[in-house]
């Protein structure tokens, strides 16, 4: 299955504004990738990029006064089954966990382990360890928050989140891997595509989306609280501690998103699919 993934960001800056933007597809992906998601801006401007310290690949520019156009359209290459899931997989004792890891077990930005110790202890130490542990911590935030878009808000955290009892994708997010990580499992948030393929209608507005994983059993794993079911066609952009590391953007000056677009769409006899 082949699934069209890209953006179109436009940004109005008063006055030249250097700009930190992750947005590509991660290298994960890298073979996947039958037309690549080269940034393209209009107008033209010098860029350079990095790796950060998490892997994830970024871009370095600087807006110039006035308006500025940021787009990407790649083709990617997906199995387009479900993501498997693995109920066996066990949790490590923390001394026995990669030193990789360890900082996934760290409160973060967004994440405070040091509030939220307590009350995850209370709602999850009689869980069984490991894939179930976090199965059920998905099943209760899922439950728990109420899905909006009126509710996002880029300075809540995962203990707003739960106080609120509503957000959005990237609340979710914060939420599960807050209690993961008081739980002693080491939990990453991550960012990307997920759109509505293998879904029933109605479709909701395409977002970026989040979601986290979990080390298991020697490796990471993928759950979404906010879908909380496996999905078809998932494609990772970035991870890091929380909502903080994989900003799509990150301005250094005032400036406006005037116009944001997002498609995932898989691809149907060349034509695209309708968006989700």
């Amino acid at each position: 299955m082949q699934i069209r993934a890209g953006y179109e960001l436009i940004y109005d800056s008063p006055k030249p504004t250097p700009l930190i933007l992750t947005l590509n597809i991660h290298y994960s992906r890298a073979s996947d990738l039958i037309r690549p998601d080269h940034l393209i801006t209009l107008p033209s401007v010098p860029m350079s990029s990095y790796r950060d310290g998490f892997g994830n690949w970024c871009t370095r520019l600087v807006a110039p006064q006035g308006r500025l156009r940021l787009s990407a359209d790649a083709l990617v290459q997906d199995t387009g089954i479900p993501e498997p899931t693995t109920p066996a997989a066990r949790q490590h004792e923390v001394q026995d966990l990669p030193e990789e890891t360890l900082v996934f077990l760290l409160g973060s930005r967004y994440c405070e382990t040091d509030r939220l110790s307590e009350l995850a202890w209370s709602l999850f130490a009689k869980t069984p360890p490991g894939w179930a542990r976090v199965q059920a911590i998905c099943d209760f935030v899922h439950n728990y928050l109420v899905f909006g878009y009126q509710h996002a808000s880029s300075t809540k955290t995962a203990l707003q989140a739960y106080a609120d009892r509503n957000g959005v994708c990237r609340d979710y997010a914060h939420l599960a891997v807050a209690f993961c990580r008081c739980m002693n499992i080491p939990a990453r948030y991550c960012t990307g595509y997920l759109g509505d393929i293998g879904m029933p209608p109605p479709y909701g507005l395409m977002d970026f989306a989040a979601w986290f994983e979990v080390f298991l059993s020697g490796s990471w794993h993928t759950f979404d609280a906010r879908n909380n079911q496996p999905r078809i066609g998932r494609i990772l952009i970035a991870r890091g501690r929380d909502a903080a590391d994989v900003a799509i953007s990150t301005a250094f000056g005032a400036n406006t998103l005037a116009s944001f677009r997002v498609w995932t769409d898989q691809v149907i006899d060349d034509e695209r699919a309708p968006s989700g």
